[in-house]
């Protein structure tokens, strides 16, 4: 499906009216409710926009003005953002498990001066914090459960904006189109913030131009039929939810569906059956440790069916991506297996209409990668940042592969420079960051090309091949390649691995850190009559120290030797965005996490066979406690001891 405009032309709001006007009737969006699927035809949708835009205007929001979303995802969120950008303001989205000096800053540093909340929860967060933003003029609530007794002037219902704005148009008849038609394709639609992996988050400008263009790029190399549906359940705050339920839902006239809660979004997915999905590689990793508990509590004989199976499968599906044609005994037994395996569980995972999935925001390993794909999921890879609109480069059906992230999408240029940074420019590349001019001249070459800050080159088929973040990529003492990124999703396709970080830049050889799945471990601790009482418990027992070990010695065959793990420590908590030590996003703050845990990377190479931790919890509210702890280190079952620095 082709626009009619040149490419990027156009704004998302006048993408609205124009569905609106071609197919009023059609499901431009639904949310899950008590149980129930309801849907917002496109002429709902933009009489929705319509109306709360003009009660943004009748209150005297205007061109410029900065308006921010807090919740999960729902269709009134979306709504509110497009309505402000309908008048020439400036959507904010952010993220709704932020503590509160992270909402303060992003609030602060954008300017916003309406919030709109989805329900008490984000209201009280946000009027505990309405003194310490001064351009904050407005607060709006969708679900109004809890909130009869409020009594705040500057608090008002999702429902009375809307009164107010069909009043104010019955007053001011024309205003709305007026304003819509002033709408500019380079105008600002919205500021994204970073995932601040390096630092304090930038607010990135993305215009109209940027995201149409890239969702319009993305529709010519993916099949995007109008009407497929899309589940909108990413955080709103993160590009990548922008670019699909906003740009190409709007541009391709899907429909974007809204789970009933962050709970219930698998039971929902299921229960969907989208046409197309992206997730980052937590999900898809998330999806294989579930398949792996319920194949692990099946009966012996349903076991055995499984492993036979899903062996078949992984074998073909590596000699079809070495381009090996497969005997009839294989071809007969995948068929089988799609009976009794393959089908079952795209069932399961809610994916049985799915054409095409994307993983994106981080890598994902090549085991879980070829997992999906090999039972019938056509997994692929996408590439993106926040500067560029989410969208870089993906990968077309027929040259899917766990060591690239695709072709350039059509329409922007891609470049290695001399340092192996990727660099691009095109009509998807942002505006600049938010009252940040130098921040945005150091991401920008003199001639106009966006430094992404990761490292990479091109294959010889043409596909881009990150290598890890620029700044992340080392080399071990003996000058060989170290690629963290890389060891580290070897590691999480463990099921028993939530997270693990990498050392070994400058070292002699690699260790790592390992936050353990508290469920898959949990569980296999009670099988074996293992009692504990808390995370910290259960990662502390000999037992699970032992299984850990195990998996990384798996992981370890799978790598050269210089490459493996040879030390490792089980982490008394779970990495938390809360404590700085990950992103909103799940990636690791690599600098911070180095200096937070330096203690424990010196532990590891002199030797010690445990170490004193002080670690700073934050809770969500801001108070902090401290925990003090000695871990114990643990060589590998294939590592020599590390004998102690003199």
């Amino acid at each position: 499906m082709k626009p009619d405009s040149p490419i990027g032309e156009t704004t998302l709001p006048k993408l609205l009216q124009r569905n609106a006007e071609l197919d009023p009737a059609g499901a431009g969006m639904r949310e899950k409710t008590r149980g129930v699927w309801q849907t917002y035809s496109w002429a709902a949708y933009r009489d929705n926009v319509r109306d709360f835009a003009l009660g943004l205007a009748s209150s005297g929001f205007g061109r410029g003005d900065k308006l921010s979303v807090i919740g999960d995802n729902r269709p009134q969120l979306y709504f509110a953002q497009l309505s402000a950008q309908v008048l020439g303001g400036v959507s904010v989205p952010v993220y709704q498990d932020s503590i509160a000096s992270e909402l303060v800053y992003v609030l602060n540093h954008a300017e916003t001066s309406v919030i709109v909340a989805e329900d008490q929860e984000q209201v009280d967060k946000a009027m505990s914090l309405k003194d310490k933003l001064p351009h904050l003029r407005m607060i709006v609530f969708d679900d109004p459960r809890g909130l009869w007794a409020y009594d705040d002037p500057i608090l008002r219902s999702f429902a009375s904006v809307l009164e107010a704005g069909r009043a104010f148009g019955a007053a001011n008849p024309g205003l709305y189109e007026a304003e819509l038609e002033k709408g500019r394709a380079g105008d600002t639609a919205m500021i994204a913030y970073t995932s601040g992996t390096t630092g304090t988050p930038k607010g990135a400008m993305l215009s109209h131009r940027n995201m149409v263009a890239a969702a319009e790029a993305f529709m010519e190399v993916n099949e995007v039929k109008r009407g497929d549906n899309w589940l909108s359940y990413l955080p709103m705050a993160w590009v990548g939810d922008a670019a699909f339920t906003l740009g190409m839902a709007l541009a391709a006239r899907l429909t974007a569906n809204c789970p009933e809660n962050p709970e219930t979004v698998q039971r929902d997915l299921r229960e969907l059956g989208p046409n197309a999905m992206l997730a980052p590689p937590r999900i898809w990793e998330n999806m294989l440790t579930q398949m792996q508990i319920k194949g692990g509590d099946a009966t012996p004989l349903k076991r055995r069916i499984f492993a036979i199976f899903r062996g078949l499968a992984e074998r073909c599906e590596l000699n079809r991506a070495d381009g090996k044609s497969l005997s009839l005994a294989a071809r007969l037994g995948l068929a089988l297996g799609e009976v009794l395996v393959y089908g079952p569980v795209r069932d399961q995972l809610g994916l049985r209409n799915a054409r095409w999935c994307y993983t994106g925001g981080a890598p994902l390993g090549p085991d879980t990668y070829r997992f999906f794909r090999s039972f019938g999921i056509n997994l692929k890879q996408v590439y993106g940042a926040t500067e560029a609109s989410a969208m870089i480069s993906c990968q077309p059906d027929a040259e899917a592969n766990p060591n690239t992230v695709g072709r350039p999408i059509p329409h922007i240029d891609v470049k290695i420079d001399d340092r192996g940074e990727v660099l691009l420019r095109g009509p998807n590349v942002f505006v600049g960051y938010f009252k940040q001019e130098e921040a945005t001249r150091d991401t920008m070459t003199p001639d106009g090309w966006l430094k992404t800050g990761d490292a990479g080159f091109f294959d010889k088929q043409g596909h881009l091949v990150i290598i890890d973040r620029a700044k992340d990529v080392g080399k071990l003492a003996d000058g060989t390649a170290f690629a963290p990124q890389f060891i580290e999703n070897k590691l999480k396709f463990s099921p028993f691995i939530r997270e693990a970080v990498a050392f070994g830049d400058q070292r002699p050889f690699v260790a790592a850190m390992i936050a353990i799945d508290v469920q898959t471990a949990g569980t296999w601790a009670e099988k074996r009559g293992i009692a504990y009482t808390s995370f910290m418990d259960l990662s502390r027992k000999p037992e699970v120290a032992a299984l850990i070990g195990m998996e990384i010695a798996k992981s370890n065959a799978t790598l050269p030797d210089v490459q493996q793990v040879k030390r490792y420590l089980l982490l008394n908590k779970e990495l938390d965005a809360d404590d700085a030590e990950m992103t909103r996003t799940r990636k690791v703050r690599r600098r911070f996490v180095a200096e937070k845990y330096a203690s424990v990377i010196e532990a590891f190479y002199n030797g010690k066979s445990e170490v004193d931790v002080t670690m700073e919890i934050t809770f969500e509210d801001g108070r902090r406690s401290t925990l003090n702890s000695t871990i114990a280190i643990h060589d590998t079952a294939a590592g020599e001891p590390v004998r102690r620095a003199a």
